[in-house]
């Protein structure tokens, strides 16, 4: 039984390594479920059905999505384009100068960057080179345009079979434990529920203020800009912090004036943000202490990356829930 055991470990190891990014999507898909059901919930108590809520939330979060890329890829077609215009320009204009030809004419630039040019146009290699890195680039897209599909199919079904799942998952328990172990799973989903939705309300409010200081500014591509930091906001406690830098470093473009400025309005947002809004807004979702919350950012960040950062404190509210309601209750009983 011995050997068994070990065996049946290995294969579970051997599942799990393969199927990693499977996991990850599940991962995630139950997690925007559980950050869903909230408001399928209370479009419950308003007389919508289920099924009914369930779609409108599901097209809301997809609309969001479609809203991101749309506004992404012209940006970037449009950047690609110019720089594509503007490089030969660039390039006559340099040659053209006089460090150019000064340094030509003691080194012997020019024939040198046209024998290296020759070198690696003939060479299958580095043209091969470039072609998979092209293909790499383009199965990477696509990667992540069926990730996200998967994911968002995942969260409608996970969504749609929740109060199934939990009645089920209810029924491994023995019977007399049964309504212990559904209050304490009611109050882990409706806390990593209640954190989605907060947090999600929280770097919507954050986008929000830093696209009108963008927009008073004058910072190029404020839309895009405004997506990227409500990206970044929905990672807790140092998203905020990294969104900021990387306007502010965006902003430097314009002149160190408009980037102090920003700097300026954003950050104390922030301040602000932490000191009165988080604390309402985050009141009915998870209490972790604020050492506990930095640590399992920091590990669930580097375990599984942003995905891991984003749970990483609903998970650690739930594992102080369950220390505090079994562990500590049976400890006090002696």
């Amino acid at each position: 039984m011995g050997t068994v055991g070990v065996g049946l470990a290995l294969l579970v190891y051997w599942i799990g390594s393969n199927t990693t990014q499977l996991l990850l999507w599940i991962v995630a898909a139950l997690f925007i479920a559980l950050g869903l059901d909230p408001v399928v919930r209370w479009l419950e108590s308003r007389k919508i059905p289920r099924p009914a809520g369930i779609l409108l939330s599901v097209s809301v979060l997809i609309i969001a999505v479609v809203g991101f890329f749309a506004t992404l890829i012209p940006t970037i077609v449009e950047q690609v384009t110019e720089l594509v215009q503007q490089a030969p320009v660039w390039v006559r204009d340099f040659i053209n100068s006089e460090f150019f030809r000064s340094l030509d004419s003691q080194f012997g630039v020019r024939d040198r960057i046209s024998q290296e040019l020759d070198k690696f146009v003939k060479n299958p290699e580095a043209m091969g080179g470039i072609f998979g890195g092209v293909v790499g680039f383009g199965s990477t897209v696509a990667n992540g345009l069926f990730g996200t599909l998967i994911v968002l199919v995942l969260s409608l079904y996970f969504l749609a079979a929740l109060p199934a799942m939990k009645k089920w998952g209810y029924r491994l328990a023995p019977r007399s434990r049964r309504p212990r172990v559904e209050a304490l799973s009611e109050a882990i989903t409706r806390s990593v529920g209640n954190y989605v939705i907060g947090q999600a309300a929280v770097a919507l409010l954050n986008a929000t203020f830093a696209f009108i200081v963008m927009s008073i500014i004058g910072v190029p591509f404020a839309v895009l800009l405004a997506f990227v930091v409500a990206l970044l906001a929905f990672i807790p406690l140092v998203g905020g912090m990294i969104a900021g830098v990387v306007v502010v470093l965006i902003t430097l473009t314009l002149g160190w004036q408009q980037a102090v400025a920003y700097a300026i309005c954003y950050f104390a947002y922030l301040q602000f943000e932490a000191y009165f809004i988080s604390p309402r807004i985050m009141q009915k979702a998870v209490a972790v202490p604020g050492a506990v919350a930095v640590i399992s950012v920091i590990a669930g960040g580097s375990l599984l990356g942003v995905l891991g950062a984003l749970i990483a404190i609903p998970t650690a509210a739930a594992i102080l829930l369950l220390v505090k309601e079994i562990y500590i209750v049976r400890q006090d009983k002696h």
